[in-house]
């Protein structure tokens, strides 16, 4: 049998890195779809309360999606009852959502599960040592230039 020079699966940082991250993702995942949304309407959802009342694109811009795909978000939120659309008077093509009361209500408890999770998976580090990893993960996020927010 040759000797094999290749390098293992575990010998890659993005190995451990994706290891971690889908076990992080599919806990949280099953938390907030418990709550009825997804991650990626939670995203919007968490968007949407600090922007108050504004127009897809603006939200499109902040969580690095695509308009349609904002839409289609923004879709699903109104028929839950957690978003509302609304047309401008001049223009019916220019439209501007935001929260319902019912959505501004659940921001806070998928927040409270997403730190549940936070601790859940990393609540075992120090906090200089969670403070260390985080500042590396965003050092890696500058450097690539990356905007898209994680929704999958």
């Amino acid at each position: 049998m040759a000797n094999r020079s290749e390098s293992t699966l575990e010998d890659h940082t993005g190995y451990w890195l994706r290891f971690v991250s889908n076990h992080v993702s599919h806990a949280f995942a099953r938390k907030v779809e418990a709550q009825g949304v997804t991650v990626a309407e939670w995203v919007l959802l968490r968007q949407m309360i600090d922007a108050g009342a504004a127009n897809p694109s603006q939200l499109a811009e902040a969580v690095g999606m695509t308009r349609g795909a904002v839409s289609k978000l923004v879709e699903r939120l109104s028929r839950k009852k957690l978003a509302l659309r609304s047309a401008s008077d001049g223009d019916r093509r220019y439209q501007t959502v935001e929260l319902t009361a019912v959505g501004k209500q659940i921001v806070p408890v998928l927040a409270r599960l997403a730190d549940e999770n936070d601790r859940e998976f990393f609540g075992h580090l120090k906090p200089e040592e969670r403070t260390k990893l985080v500042n590396l993960l965003q050092d890696i996020v500058r450097r690539h230039g990356w905007k898209n927010l994680p929704v999958d």
